[in-house]
This record gives C-alpha cells, sequence and structure tokens, in this order.
C-alpha cells in the first residue's frame, strides 16, 4: 500500500474515534493473579477547542484474582486527571467530617447537599468466621470539604453488611505539572479491612453551581485537538492502586474528544 496510504488509513481512524462517542472500556493490568480494571471517561463528548466547558467525569476500579482466592487489601487510590482538564471549587460550599461521620446516607446528604459534587457506589466481599464470604453493595456520595485547611473531596461510603456502618474517605487534591494537572489521592481506613476486602468502587463527578451572580462548574475542560483536525485521542486519566503486600498495579486510559464547534 506504501507509506502514503498508510497514514490516510491511520488519520481516517483517528478522525473517526474522534467524531464517535467515546467507550468506556476497561483498561486491565495484572500482576500475578492480581488483577484491577480501571475505567472512566467525561461527557459531553464534543469539546471547544480553546477555553473549557462543564464536563462530568466518571471513574471506577474493579479488583478480583483469577484463581479466586482473596485479594490483598486495597490501600491506597490514586488518580491523575489530564491537564486539558480543570476542577474549580472557588465558592463552592464546604462539607466538614463531623458533619457526615457517622452518618447514613441520607443523614450525610441532608447535612451537606449544598456540597455535593458525585454520587457513586462500592463493592466489598465480606469474610466472617465460619461464613462463606459473600457481597456486601454500598452507596458512596462525594462532598467538596476541608481538611486540614486544604481543599479534599470526601467520599461518604455506607453499607448495611454485615451491620449498618459509615466511612469517610478524604481524597486530597494536588496540582502537578506535565502531561496530568489534578491528581487525587486517597488512604482507605484499616477498618475497611476487618470484615473483608474491597473488589469494587465507582465516581461520577459533575456539579453546575452559581457564585457571585456566574454559572460554575466543578469540572470544565476542553478538547486538545490541533487547529485543522476535529477531534484527538489523548491520556484522559492515570490510575494506581496500592496493596498491603507491596504491590501497586498502574494504568492510563487513553480517551478521544470531538471540537465543538462555536459560531462566529
Amino acid at each position: 500500500m506504501g507509506i502514503k496510504g498508510n497514514v490516510r488509513l491511520w488519520a481516517l481512524a483517528v478522525a473517526l474515534m474522534c467524531l464517535l462517542p467515546a467507550i468506556a472500556i476497561a483498561e486491565v493490568t495484572q500482576q500475578g493473579t492480581l488483577r484491577v480494571s480501571f475505567k472512566g471517561n467525561l461527557a459531553p463528548h464534543r469539546l471547544p477547542r480553546s477555553g473549557l466547558a462543564p464536563v462530568a467525569v466518571s471513574l471506577s476500579g474493579a479488583i478480583r484474582t483469577t484463581d479466586d482466592s482473596a485479594p490483598p487489601q486495597l490501600q491506597e487510590i490514586k488518580v491523575a486527571l489530564n491537564r486539558n482538564g480543570r476542577l474549580d471549587y472557588g465558592g463552592l460550599p464546604a462539607c466538614h467530617y463531623h458533619q457526615i461521620q457517622p452518618a447514613s446516607t441520607d443523614e450525610a446528604f441532608a447535612s451537606c447537599r449544598r456540597a455535593l459534587v458525585g454520587t457513586g457506589s462500592f463493592q466489598a466481599n465480606v469474610v466472617l468466621p465460619d461464613q462463606s464470604p459473600f457481597p456486601s453493595n454500598g452507596k458512596v456520595l462525594a462532598f467538596n470539604g476541608i481538611l486540614h485547611g486544604k481543599p479534599v473531596i470526601y467520599a461518604h461510603i455506607y453499607g448495611t453488611k454485615p451491620v449498618p456502618i459509615s466511612q469517610v474517605v478524604p481524597f486530597a487534591i494536588t496540582r502537578i505539572k506535565g502531561t496530568y494537572r489534578v491528581v487525587l489521592t486517597a488512604q482507605l481506613p484499616a477498618v475497611a479491612a476487618e470484615w473483608g476486602y474491597v473488589s469494587g468502587i465507582s465516581l461520577d463527578l459533575s456539579r453546575h453551581y452559581r457564585y457571585r451572580g456566574q454559572d460554575r462548574s466543578y469540572l470544565s475542560a476542553g478538547c486538545p485537538a490541533p487547529k485543522g483536525f476535529h477531534g484527538a485521542v489523548f491520556p484522559f486519566a492515570q490510575a494506581s492502586f496500592k496493596f498491603d503486600d507491596g504491590r501497586t498495579l498502574a494504568s492510563v486510559l487513553t480517551r478521544s474528544c470531538g471540537v465543538k464547534e462555536t459560531k462566529p
């Protein structure tokens, strides 16, 4: 076919990928029998080439072993978001730890609804003496918060099995330079290991609000497409999962975006 033909086919494939809505295909990494799958996406798919527009970001991770044995305990989650996005909490009400811990999902929402920035779910396998492991699912609410004078995302986790229990996991917000701009880091509490192990967690982040008479968005982004191109493929997010046996599994999600043309 020749070099020019191959280049044309590659360019066509990239163009089609950028014009079609992104599909949340999981990135899977494995060490030994431990396997982690990581998904993520942003909406809408079409974004401005210059400037930023409000977006919603979805993230999820699942943990399992290939031999059905109990995996090691998850100790830390770290997610870095691409530099073409921005996280903005200026003027957004802040929730405090004592307002949502201890609390049920409904109680936490009633206390900090004005600070809500996302919702999600978690899955765990509960292991009790002389009992077969059984699944336990629960809800997650994400709040804009303050911890030691610094902004965080509080993930309020509430489940009812084997007994009603709530946990608040702070995600520290760090700003860096390079391919990624914002890093969210959470240390999971040791109490999470008392009854079993985490098998999955998902979180959808999105919030529109008004501040000083202006519409604001907790998350916003643009499409990094060069001039003359209708879209781009880019590293959307990088995630790492650290376990108590010393293993860390990391992966990068590549996503695409289309350019939203603005009227002159």
